[in-house]
Order: structure tokens, then C-alpha cells, then sequence
């Protein structure tokens, strides 16, 4: 394999025993630096080639399009990778709250109220905006406009955030993370209390037939599991749940704990409105009603270092709302 200095990146491989018979991205992928995402998109975009002999006229380039193609042995490819453009986005200098860092890695507590990563409607003050100030090589990392990021929590979701600093710490998250690989485990204030100990939630999830912007249980849906514990009971009005993510689907401790009747507490999409009745103790109803945000905080990270193979383990502390409604609900129920 050699690699070319000029502003497109020539990443030249010959198809060896090991790679013989392999899908095309999987085998590029195996041997170069680049996420399997990536790959597949330069194959999409006509940037990966095989080289063919043509008697009398010597080597040309034939574009391969299809990601599932199978190669075979002494094949050659060529990936021609684009310099990456200059992003849009510009630069803020926005505080972080840092758990980790190094030079493959940055892990963050994300504060609720901050979107991940910009998108319609949200278009300054984003993590990505201040990870662009606090880390001047991220724009390089996947040559897409949400460098680095590997997953996200959503925007009134606060805790624990892995993002990558390089490329090859970049493909490796992911591949962990499709294998669930990581650990998380949130926290979760919710509204009832479950008859349960300890519950599997093993129900699959899709876009809400009504309402696009929602998620639900469907059973035609992808598959989503979440392990949920109580923590603590507050009689039968309020609990406090410990959630393991087996599955990384869009909203799916909120729709898994709605769909269970224990809504989360401040949930405005998957919860209906709640007004404290005169049976709650005074203190707590008070800590419910201004409470700004859906009560859930992504409190544990853990994996092992994608470079290095060394166990991390992180634990984002809770932001002063969710202090104050712990203490609260502690209180009233003492």
C-alpha cells in the first residue's frame, strides 16, 4: 500500500490471501486508516477504482460502485481521497466540561440544552462548535461536517460524550460501537414507580407511523434492549431508574420507559403533561415544576481505549438541575 502527498490522498492496495474473497469495503477498510462509512461513501462517489490491464493500451481505472463487490487475489485498487473542504461551521470558543483527553480521544459531559451537532435550526452554540475551537485538526476527522462524533445524547439530555480526534480512533469507535462494545448507563427520574426490580426491555423501535418526529415501539422496527434497575422508589409516585443501552436507537430510553407507563420525568415528546396533584409533599411537587428538561443523564461511559486497548471508565457527574431534584425528592420522602 503507498500513500501519495498531493492534495488527493492516492491509497494504493493489492488484494492479498487474507483479503481474497472479502466484501470490497471490508477489505479496504482492513488495511487502511478510513471507517467502513467512509469507504463506502468514496465507492458511492466513484473515488475507488480497480486497476485493469488492457492489452495495447496498458493500465486504466475502472470506477467500482458497489460496496458488496468480492475481490480476488492480486487485484488492485486504487482510493483516491479528496482533501477535505473547509467547513462552514465556524469555530466558538464555548466552555467544556472534560473528562478525558488525549490525542485520539476527547470525552465530555455534555450540558443539557447543547445540541451535538448542527442541523436544521441549530446552527451556532452546537458540541461541534466548541470541540472546533478546543481541537483546531478535528474538521479532518471523516471529512464530514460532524467531525469526530461517533454517537450523540439528545439536546435536553446531559452526561458522558466520546469523541474522536483521529481518523483511526474514529474507525474503531464506530466498529465498537455497531458491536456494542460500550458501556452506558444512565439515569433516569420518571414518573410512577415499576413493580419491578430489575426489567429487560426488549422491544423494537421505529419512526412513529403519526408523528415523524417521535419514535415508538413497532414491531416491524429495529431491535432495541435496555436493562432497566431501580435505584430508589418514592412511594408509587417517582423512581429513580439505572438504564444499560444494549442498543443505541434514536430516543430509546424515553419511548422504552413511556411505553412501560413510567415516563420520564419533564419529557415533553414522549410523557403527557403533568401537574402535580395535593398528594405530593410540597417540596417534591415544587422540584417537578421546575424542573426545565427531561430528567435522563448518560452518567457512565466505559470502553476499552480504541489505540491503546486500555480499560476507560467515566463517570459524568449529574448537572445542578437533577442534584437539586435528587435532593428534593429524597427529602420529601425521608
Amino acid at each position: 500500500m503507498k500513500e501519495s502527498d498531493e492534495a488527493v490522498q492516492c491509497i494504493s492496495i493489492t488484494i492479498d490471501d487474507a483479503l481474497n474473497g472479502q466484501r470490497l469495503d471490508h477489505a479496504l477498510t482492513s488495511v487502511c486508516d478510513l471507517s467502513r462509512s467512509r469507504i463506502q461513501q468514496l465507492i458511492a462517489d466513484g473515488l475507488v477504482f480497480r486497476l485493469s490491464v488492457v492489452p495495447g493500451e496498458g493500465v486504466s481505472l475502472v470506477a467500482v460502485r458497489k460496496h458488496a463487490f468480492r475481490v480476488a487475489l492480486r487485484q488492485s485498487y486504487e482510493i483516491h481521497v479528496p482533501a477535505n473542504a473547509p467547513l462552514a461551521l465556524q469555530a466558538e470558543d464555548i466552555a467544556l466540561d472534560i473528562l478525558f483527553e488525549d490525542e485520539h480521544l476527547i470525552v465530555v459531559n455534555k450540558p443539557p440544552g447543547m445540541v451535538v451537532h448542527p442541523s436544521h435550526g441549530h446552527d451556532s452554540g452546537t458540541l461541534v462548535h466548541a470541540l472546533l475551537h478546543h481541537c483546531p485538526n478535528l474538521p479532518g476527522i471523516n471529512g464530514v461536517e460532524r467531525p469526530g462524533i461517533v454517537h450523540r445524547i439528545d439536546k435536553d439530555t446531559s452526561g458522558s460524550l466520546v469523541i474522536a480526534k483521529s481518523e483511526l480512533a474514529h474507525q474503531r469507535l464506530v466498529e465498537m460501537f455497531a458491536r456494542h462494545d460500550i458501556r452506558r448507563e444512565y439515569l433516569a427520574w420518571c414518573r410512577g414507580a415499576p413493580t419491578w426490580k430489575e426489567q429487560r426491555i426488549d422491544l423494537p423501535i421505529a419512526r412513529h407511523p403519526q408523528h415523524r418526529q417521535k419514535m415508538s415501539v413497532q414491531m416491524h422496527g429495529k431491535p432495541a434492549i435496555t436493562v432497566a434497575r431501580v435505584e430508589a422508589s418514592y412511594r408509587r409516585d417517582f423512581s429513580r431508574l439505572r438504564l444499560n443501552l444494549h442498543t443505541g436507537r434514536t430516543h430509546q430510553i424515553r419511548v422504552h420507559l413511556s411505553h412501560e407507563h413510567l415516563p420520564i420525568l419533564g419529557d415533553a415528546v414522549y410523557a403527557r403533561s403533568y401537574n402535580p396533584g395535593s398528594n405530593i409533599p410540597v417540596v417534591a411537587r415544587q422540584a417537578v415544576l421546575t424542573l426545565k428538561r427531561q430528567a435522563l443523564h448518560a452518567e457512565v461511559l466505559g470502553m476499552n481505549h480504541p489505540i491503546s486497548g486500555d480499560p476507560l471508565l467515566f463517570t459524568a457527574p449529574l448537572p445542578d438541575d437533577l442534584v437539586q431534584l435528587s435532593a428534593a425528592l429524597d427529602m420529601a420522602y425521608a
